[in-house]
Parts: structure tokens; sequence; C-alpha cells
């Protein structure tokens, strides 16, 4: 138990209670993407099949089409620095957390893929999921894959929510704060089971033109930001999951 966090978020409750209701009602809650949910680019068969799941950035969220949105920018990368043909697909919903996704994944049909990646943490961040829960969610996100996908999970890190300038202080110092926690989860998992895990961080949005109207989500520049970074890392490669 990280007492110091508990008893600070404990002595400043009122205080981000309401700043927490009042940035609800004046933040755009803007809609998910549009479009079709997968794609490819390059000819014929696929060397690599990507497959994106989670929360908002996974749903698309501060673009208008799926085309603009991580799994697209992401597979465009990807074919244009290697010239192979690179499949995308993409699963989110904006505001959900861990627990709710595994739920969902159980009816949902994945395709299968070479390299899955899981886009999720502000929620739970914002919902206060204690740690030895995602931690255990993510075992059980683990188990579903399984059948469509063997590899390891990559986990993008989640978003450094004390830089996100439209929350007011203190709120987006707690929130900064619980992020890292859960961002460890998931180092400490990508080291204990790197079959299983895999952790992929990418920087921080801190241009204004890389955000959304919202100045929350990623705008068209802010997706392609993040795919840029996670293709520059040159670890999404053909093969790089285990067929």
């Amino acid at each position: 138990m990280h007492l110091p966090f508990w008893l600070t978020t404990a002595l400043l409750l009122p205080v981000l209670l309401y700043q927490g209701r009042r940035a609800r009602r004046i933040i755009p809650r803007l809609p998910e993407a549009q479009g079709s949910l997968s794609g490819q680019y390059g000819k014929g068969t696929p060397d690599l099949r990507l497959l994106v799941i989670g929360e908002s950035t996974a749903a698309g969220v501060g673009v208008s089409s799926h085309e603009q949105g991580l799994a697209s920018q992401l597979a465009r990368e990807l074919h244009g620095r290697s010239g192979q043909t690179i499949s995308w697909h993409t699963f989110g919903v904006n505001g959900i957390r861990l627990d709710q996704l595994n739920r969902k994944l159980v009816s949902v049909e994945l395709p299968e893929a070479d390299v899955v990646l899981l886009s999720m943490g502000v929620n739970d961040t914002t919902g206060f999921t204690p740690r030895y829960q995602f931690r255990r969610q993510l075992g059980m996100l683990r188990e579903t894959l399984t059948p469509h996908y063997p590899g390891p999970v990559y986990l993008l890190s989640v978003p450094p929510m004390h830089l996100f300038t439209a929350l007011p202080s203190p709120l987006r110092q707690i929130m900064g704060w619980r992020a890292r926690q859960l961002n460890r989860v998931y180092q400490q998992l990508a080291r204990e089971a790197p079959a299983d895990f895999q952790y992929r961080s990418y920087g921080a949005l801190t241009d204004s033109s890389l955000l959304a109207s919202d100045g929350f989500h990623p705008s068209d520049r802010g997706y392609q930001a993040i795919a840029a970074a996670l293709a520059e890392s040159g670890s999404l490669q053909a093969g790089s999951g285990r067929k």
C-alpha cells in the first residue's frame, strides 16, 4: 500500500471531488472514430498482423476516422519503414476500465494477430483501480487472448496524466501520481513474465498541436507521433509474435 499517496488523496478529497466533477462538465466529450476497424498497407498476404485493443486511444477518440487512429498509423509507419505488408485491426471503447474490457473480449470475435498492443490505464487511474486488481485483470486478459495470440502482449505506457493541462491542479498531480503507480505494474509484469508481457513507452504529447480539441486525447498528428515512436523502437517487427 502506498500510504503517502492515499494520505495525500484523503486530505485533498473535497478539492479533488469538486475539480473532478467540474472537469467532467467542461472538458468536451469527443466521439469515437468512425469507419472501418481494420485495413492493410501493402499488397498480398500480410507479413505482420497488428491488433490494438483498449480504451479511448484504441477507439480513436480525437480523430474522425480509424484510419487516423493509432492502429492504422502504426501499421502505416511499419509498412513505410520495412516495405512489408502490414494489416491492422483496432478494438476500443471510450471510458472503459480493464475489468470491463475483459468482459467484452470474452464475447468479441478477435482476428488472429502477430502483434497485440494494449492501450489502457487512464480510466483505471481516474477510477482508482487497486494495483493488485489491475495486475490480476492483466493476467485474465492474457488468458483471454491466448487462443488468438500466444505471443507477448505489448503494454503501452499509461499516459503521464500530470502533464494533462486540461486537468486543474492538484487533481492533475494526483492523477499523474496514480498513473505512474499503474505504469509500474506494467513494468513489473514485463520484467517478471517477458513471454507474456512486453512494456513499451513513448514520449509525452506536450505540444498542443498533437492534442485534440479537448486537450486530453491525441489529434491526428498526436497518433502519428505515438506511432512513429513505437515504430522507431524497432521491436514491432514481422515475426515478433509467436505464430
